[in-house]
């Protein structure tokens, strides 16, 4: 069965401040913790650092919940990377048949809004994960909304 989610935040800060922290894997690391740890090569900074080919992997990542109980793998595969607007990443997973994430940002007048869209098929009932992904991507607008407010992009 397929899933189809979206997640929609407007933060306080310029698209280019979102578009940085968006692509800063140091930063993705933060958006995703605690709940979720994904490895990356040695001296990656920012997606946009990586040249790809869309829809070749470009990198396995071992991920691991909580930072230490290992859930699997995902073979990061970027499908377009659109410098200030938005990502499409569609990569395989040994939990999903099918996991396609994309993120866009539009500037607004009172911030810039951010939307994930996921659609993925997964390997366990869709009544488990629909919550687990929601409460996860719930979490990482949190976090977003969080650091715009306190600590400025």
């Amino acid at each position: 069965m397929t899933l189809h989610l979206s997640f929609t935040s407007t933060l306080p800060a310029d698209p280019e401040c979102v578009w940085r922290w968006i692509t800063d894997v140091r930063s993705l690391r933060a958006e995703m913790h605690p709940w979720l740890w994904m490895s990356l090569p040695k001296g990656l900074c920012n997606l946009e650092d990586l040249s790809f080919e869309p829809g070749q992997p470009l990198f396995t990542s071992w991920l691991r919940l909580f930072g230490v109980i290992p859930i699997g793998t995902s073979q990061l595969t970027l499908q377009s990377l659109n410098p200030g607007a938005s990502l499409v990443e569609q990569s395989p997973t040994t939990f999903m048949r099918r996991w396609r994430h994309a993120r866009r940002i539009e500037l607004r007048e009172e911030g810039t809004r951010l939307t994930d869209e996921l659609t993925i098929d997964p390997l366990l009932p869709a009544v488990l994960v629909r919550p687990l992904l929601q409460f996860f991507f719930n979490s990482r607008h949190r976090t977003l909304r969080r650091r715009a407010a306190h600590q400025g992009l």
